[in-house]
């Protein structure tokens, strides 16, 4: 039988909020489901009510988390699953600091976007 290997260190705070990241979204993403595709139909989605949402604290307050935890858990898998095929050294350092370069752009963006979308630009 093939010996199982990870590059996660069980109980390590990369294992942990891996874990933790996963289910946040699952609750959150229950929570975008049953908005905005049951007691919302796809076909009464507007811009209009999307900005309504947005300028709602609470509402804004957790789609900013949500693009930030999805944002954590998606690059931080994509980094694992790379070093569990076998990158190493130089690459390894380059595809880290490039994913959490590209991370944290992604969400500065989304932050953007749900500014404008609350009628608040930043810069």
């Amino acid at each position: 039988m093939a010996d199982h290997y990870s590059s996660f260190s069980r109980h390590s705070t990369g294992w942990l909020l891996q874990r933790l990241t996963a289910v946040f979204l699952i609750g959150v993403l229950a929570f975008h489901f049953m908005l905005l595709h049951f007691v919302n139909h796809a076909y009464e989605i507007t811009f209009m009510g999307t900005q309504a949402r947005m300028q709602e604290p609470g509402y804004l307050l957790t789609m900013v988390a949500f693009l930030v935890t999805a944002a954590f858990h998606g690059i931080n898998g994509v980094y694992n699953a790379l070093v569990n095929q076998g990158l190493e050294g130089t690459q390894r350092v380059v595809v880290k600091y490039g994913l959490a370069i590209a991370g944290v752009l992604l969400v500065a963006q989304g932050i953007r976007v749900a500014m404008a979308m609350t009628g608040t630009t930043i810069l």
